[in-house]
């Protein structure tokens, strides 16, 4: 017997088999009921930054190049109610924000520092922050 056929059959009576449970998942659309909050991440290191958003553990996108000496303006809108931050996709849904991250172009996943949101930030209505290499890593306060 094939590998391909037994396999699956063995994987069908197992626990895993159940492991995997679909719902249906209300996306929300525009900003009705959200305050936005920039986030202003400057740039005042020698390197390209490489900023980006992980919206689940599964998915992350790049949401700013910052050029050494330049600033970028990222969009954010704040949830009260949840105390959710999320970033509009070009379809306007809503993408809850489970960490924001910086590292050096290239390499950016391994000298990544996070950028920390909370409720403080989206009372002031914004949130800025300056990135530099000190000691041979990246830190945006």
């Amino acid at each position: 017997m094939k590998i391909r056929y037994v396999l699956p059959a063995i994987l069908a009576f197992t626990s895993f088999a159940n492991a995997v449970e679909l719902h249906h998942v209300i996306v929300r659309i525009g900003t009705d009921g959200l305050d936005m909050v920039p986030l202003t991440i400057s740039n005042a290191g020698s390197e390209v930054l490489s900023c980006n958003a992980d919206f689940a553990h599964w998915y992350s996108a790049g949401i700013a190049m910052v050029e050494p000496g330049k600033s970028a303006r990222v969009e954010l809108w704040f949830d009260a109610k949840t105390g959710t931050f999320t970033i509009l996709n070009d379809h306007r849904e809503n993408l809850p924000v489970e960490r924001l991250w910086c590292g050096l172009a290239g390499r950016a996943y391994a000298t990544r520092v996070q950028i920390t949101l909370d409720r403080a930030d989206a009372a002031k209505g914004k949130r800025a922050v300056s990135c530099d290499v000190e000691q041979d890593s990246l830190v945006c306060r």
